[in-house]
């Protein structure tokens, strides 16, 4: 594919042998974000991980300390008093039977999705639709509780879902590129510390292999692991 002219004089400064620290790391991608829009913060960690063992499928949530930028659309199935109590929370849709109906005539207009336990007999029946889009509410990811209203305050604010692909590697947005250099990198070392935390018992020694951080259309940056760990574990002081 041929890259536009923009692209390669962004590439020309990143050294592609280089891992840099991780301050040096998020500048050098803010100051590579020159396209027309606000270019998304976004990092690929790879793991010593084996995808085919069960126990090594990492999955996890993080509430970023900046959120990521972008408003999140929360489409939440509860009745009762637990459906007043989403609402309050900002849930931008709920219901039960009525969603479920729309989302099999295909719409899609969300962007999370959150259930209380006893709605989930109502929304199983979407898991051919909502499950291979990742949207598919589980107890795991924090969104099949009773605490909706909780639920829904998180992930309007920007609690994210991660998960392992086929390849081991974890790929998540943590910001945008209009934020403030201090504020990504808070983001970043929160996001670490959350795939961290999913370390499989049996894995020892380094966990995470590589970290790149990039713009939606700027080139790769390898971040250093270890300054990306220390600041990891000073942040857990």
């Amino acid at each position: 594919m041929e890259r536009s002219k923009r692209y390669g004089a962004v590439k020309e400064k990143v050294d592609r042998t280089k891992f840099y620290a991780v301050d040096e790391a998020v500048k050098l991608m803010k100051e590579c974000a020159t396209a027309k829009f606000d270019e998304s913060a976004d990092a690929v960690f790879r793991l010593a991980v084996d995808p085919k063992k069960n126990e090594h499928r990492i999955r996890g949530t993080v509430t970023l300390p900046y959120g990521t930028g972008k408003a999140v659309t929360v489409l939440a199935f509860a009745k009762g008093d637990k459906l007043k109590e989403a609402q309050e929370a900002g849930a931008d849709f709920v219901g039960g039977e009525d969603l479920v109906k729309k989302i099999e005539e295909g719409w899609m207009e969300f962007d999370r999705v959150v259930a209380t336990p006893d709605m989930m007999g109502v929304v199983s029946k979407l898991g051919k639709v909502l499950g291979p889009r990742g949207l598919m509410p589980s107890p795991k990811s924090g969104t099949v509780t009773p605490d909706i209203g909780t639920a829904v305050k998180e992930l309007k604010r920007g609690k994210l879902e991660f998960r392992l692909d086929e390849y081991g590697n974890v790929h998540s947005t943590f910001g945008r590129c209009s934020f403030s250099a201090e504020r990504l990198k808070e983001n970043l070392v929160a996001l670490a510390a959350a795939v961290l935390d999913e370390k499989p018992a049996d894995i020892k020694g380094r966990f995470i292999k590589s970290i790149t951080i990039s713009s939606t259309m700027g080139p790769g940056i390898k971040v250093d692991p270890d300054d990306l760990q220390k600041l990891v574990a000073a942040k857990r002081l």
